[in-house]
């Protein structure tokens, strides 16, 4: 029997997730052609917020490569629209010329964004939000204080602006509606999702109208109906979506709002089938993925000829994807006078919690800040489970039989519960695939699922699922150990060091069973620094299990002679101290100084023997280490600012002495460095430092995880703010997360993009009380950590013998 010729018009989500149907119910059933306006294969559209902020790459949210399309003989003609399909001959023609005929024809066009008709809409730097050649042409136009602003305070708006803010963009937010995201949200949950988005740096103007966009032939600026101008580089219209039925309604196909089909997605020509965000199915249009993936699964079997259900739209989740704000939103969410509600609210925590319920069942749902029980709730609401048993404890999630066991709510969901929202996997398909596959990590379920391998908010879940399904054969992800004296990794170490209190390194060494009686050259450093950070006051640093270059505060050379390095606070010195150095120089025949691009100086060659004498006379001229040996802060880089140059906006020089005067001394997992620019040109080299400061008219952005060693990496936008005590608490906060957090010898960059730059922002930014604990706790290690090491060796004993554990380093 011939194949027959299918023909699918759109290379998007909804018509790749129906041929992939269909090629799992049928293989061979069809020959299949695909156009796809896009010059790209199938990528996942719900990413494209996570790659305007620079999260992910194109690659990353690719779906079907075109190995894929190769792999199942599909022939796929990419960047060509259809402009004619001939019905009569059923005969599919390209806007390029290509002709192809088909036996069947599914239409997955999509929506298009719409564009409000005020006047100015057509100038440059007038954008929407939809596509990946979108975002290109965002990120043309976006660079660090961008003048940008986002028309439209729903989800896609919201998307837009976050990933704006995040690179750097000077983002301002215009909802024509009282409050954001109204279709999702209520009054509560907005104002929740309005101040955690304020934190980050943006500007929300809500109940605001706008009246036109300004500037000859590129923007300059928003207008709004009250009067006001707000300035404007790049403006990114978000105000919706509409069906895109024009090539439906050009052929004569039944259309309303969108393409018009019936219960099995046929259209009023039974040999074309239409799926997606362009069809209306009894009066209703759909634009999340949920609905399309029941459409894809009912369409893909009628087309094969097997049989399926009709279509019947069922309840779905709303998740908001910007990082740090976990919000869910279901059904009936503002209720009714014939409903009631059960409400948690947190608002110092940023949680808000509501159900819906009518009759004692759930109806509709949202909460923010904390989602960790939402997929419970829903499924209660699918279900239409009569929650009056346990009505008391509804709100707080559910209560396990086994209280210990925090996965035991998740295996208590039925198989049709719904783990992956983006991609429309239930629980029976993940643990039937680990059984039927013999996958046994989340990496493995993800490649032959799909899920959590879109926004990941799902992964939690799907480890639950791999731990129940394989039992005593589940191993996370191997971690390594810290060296051969262990089998513990690193981030063990710590928590059994302070839950344990354990405070000295042979206490460690007993309780947690080290092989070797004294440890190594990599374990005790490492248990040194994590008993200074966690009992600072109260541990004893131990010399002995220091590196060499920390026991002689100084760094040996190739020869075996030091260098030595002074601080000099933001780089700033005088004619005293120049005086001083100089006379070090001649007085000990020092053969070589440099200036460092740490804006030091840097005495070379000083002999062992001398060190001492070196430091006593360097401290008579009120110089101190610079602690260019250590684990520690280094250099406060700057510029000269607004002090001095014509071009700085705050006064980077002072911003940075204040910087280096409150964390000098502090230890830190490896070297940490920092700069401070007066103005955007960033002379300071800011964005490459582990935390680096660069002034705006505003104020100050605080940028994050910069490295510029041998793996360049530029910083991550970490927030914006306004005061110079809020860049000191901010700074004070972050040292302290990555002092408690990070594995020793793992400098910012790394442990940044491990643990992800959206968890460093929910503890810094987001979590406004436990910054305060992080920034309390900096302080309280500083009041034992700020000392001058040069100053004590000088007046107490020489310095310490290299021993048999720690080696030259």
């Amino acid at each position: 029997m011939p194949r027959q010729r299918l023909v699918v018009i759109g290379n998007g989500m909804a018509g790749m997730r129906t041929v992939e149907e269909s090629l799992a119910l049928a293989p061979g059933h069809f020959d299949i052609t695909v156009f796809g306006g896009e010059a790209q294969p199938n990528y996942d559209r719900i990413m494209l917020s996570p790659l305007l902020a620079g999260g992910k790459s194109f690659a990353d949210i690719v779906l079907n490569d075109y190995d894929w399309y190769a792999a199942n003989n599909i022939r796929l003609i990419a960047g060509e629209h259809v402009d004619w399909v001939d019905r009569k001959n059923r005969l599919v023609r390209g806007a390029k010329g290509s002709e192809v005929p088909y036996d069947m024809l599914l239409l997955a066009t999509g929506s298009n964004p719409f564009v409000l008709p005020i006047p100015g809409a057509d100038k440059a730097g007038v954008l929407t939000f939809r596509t990946v050649a979108d975002v290109e042409d965002m990120l043309a136009v976006v660079k660090q204080g961008t003048k940008t602003v986002v028309i439209g305070g729903g989800l896609l708006g919201l998307e837009a602006a976050h990933g704006l803010n995040l690179r750097g963009a000077d983002v301002t937010v215009i909802h024509l509606m009282p409050t954001l995201m109204e279709r999702q949200l209520d009054a509560s949950a907005a104002h929740l999702l309005e101040r955690a988005l304020t934190r980050r740096g943006m500007t929300i103007l809500t109940a605001t109208e706008t009246a036109a966009f300004e500037g000859d032939e590129a923007i300059t600026a928003v207008r709004l109906k009250h009067g006001t101008r707000i300035p404007a580089e790049l403006v990114v219209m978000a105000v919706g979506i509409r069906p895109n039925a024009g090539l439906a309604r050009a052929i004569g196909l039944e259309c309303n709002r969108g393409v018009l089909v019936d219960d099995w997605m046929r259209t009023s020509d039974p040999a074309i089938f239409a799926i997606g965000e362009c069809v209306e199915h009894n009066g209703q249009v759909f634009g999340l993925v949920a609905p399309i993936w029941d459409m894809a699964k009912i369409a893909a079997k009628t087309m094969v000829g097997a049989p399926a259900p009709g279509f019947t739209p069922v309840a779905s989740v709303t998740r908001l994807k910007v990082s740090g704000v976990d919000m869910v939103s279901a059904g009936a969410f503002m209720g009714d006078a014939t409903t009631d509600d059960i409400v948690l609210r947190d608002a110092a925590r940023g949680i808000y919690k509501r159900l819906v319920l009518r009759e004692n069942r759930i109806v509709g749902m949202v909460c923010i800040g904390d989602a960790s029980d939402a997929a419970w709730h829903f499924q209660l609401m699918k279900d239409e489970t009569d929650i009056e048993a346990f009505r008391d404890t509804l709100i707080f999630g559910p209560v396990s039989d086994d209280a210990a066991d925090p996965d035991a709510a998740v295996l208590a969901l039925p198989d049709s519960a719904e783990i992956c929202g983006c991609n429309g996997v239930c629980k029976g398909a993940i643990t039937a695939s680990i059984t039927a596959f013999g996958l046994t990590t989340v990496d493995a379920v993800r490649a032959k699922t799909k899920a959590s391998s879109s926004c990941g908010s799902c992964t939690g879940l799907v480890e639950a699922l791999l731990k129940s399904a394989l039992g005593a054969a589940y191993a996370p992800v191997a971690v390594k150990p810290m060296c051969a004296c262990t089998t513990l990794a690193h981030d063990e170490v710590r928590r059994r060091i302070t839950g344990g209190a354990l405070k000295t390194i042979p206490a460690v060494m007993q309780a947690l069973e080290w092989h070797t009686p004294d440890g190594c050259a990599a374990c005790r450093p490492a248990l040194n620094y994590y008993l200074i950070c966690a009992w600072p006051g109260e541990y004893v640093d131990d010399a002995q299990s220091r590196f060499v270059n920390e026991r002689m505060h100084a760094n040996i050379q190739k020869d075996g002679t030091f260098s030595v390095v002074p601080r000099m606070w933001g780089g700033l010195t005088n004619s005293r101290e120049l005086r001083a150095i100089a006379d070090v120089v001649d007085k000990y025949s020092i053969p070589e100084v440099k200036i460092t691009g740490g804006q030091r100086i840097d005495m070379l060659g000083v002999k062992r023997e001398d060190l001492t004498a070196v430091w006593r006379d360097l401290n008579a001229a009120g110089l101190v280490s610079g602690h260019a040996y250590g684990k520690a802060l280094r250099t406060v880089k700057t510029c000269v600012g607004s002090e001095w140059c014509r071009f700085g906006t705050q006064n980077s020089t002072a911003m940075g002495v204040a910087l280096e005067r409150m964390s000098w001394g502090s230890w830190t997992p490896h070297k940490f460095k920092m700069a401070v620019s007066g103005c955007p040109r960033n002379c300071a080299e800011s964005s490459i430092k582990d935390f680096g400061v660069i002034a705006t008219d505003a104020g100050w952005d605080l940028m994050v995880g910069g490295n510029g060693g041998i793996k360049l990496r530029g910083t991550d936008m970490l927030c914006k703010v306004t005061t110079d005590a809020e860049v000191m608490e901010y700074c004070a906060a972050f040292m302290q997360l990555y002092r408690e957090e990070a594995r020793y010898l793992e400098r910012t960059a790394p442990w940044i993009e491990r643990v992800g730059i959206a968890y460093v922002r929910q503890r810094i930014v987001d979590d406004h009380a436990g910054r305060g604990d992080l920034a309390s706790r900096f302080h309280h290690a500083q009041r034992f950590a700020q000392f001058d090491p040069w100053a004590e060796q000088s007046t107490g004993p020489e310095p310490a013998q290299y021993s048999h554990v720690a080696e030259l380093v």
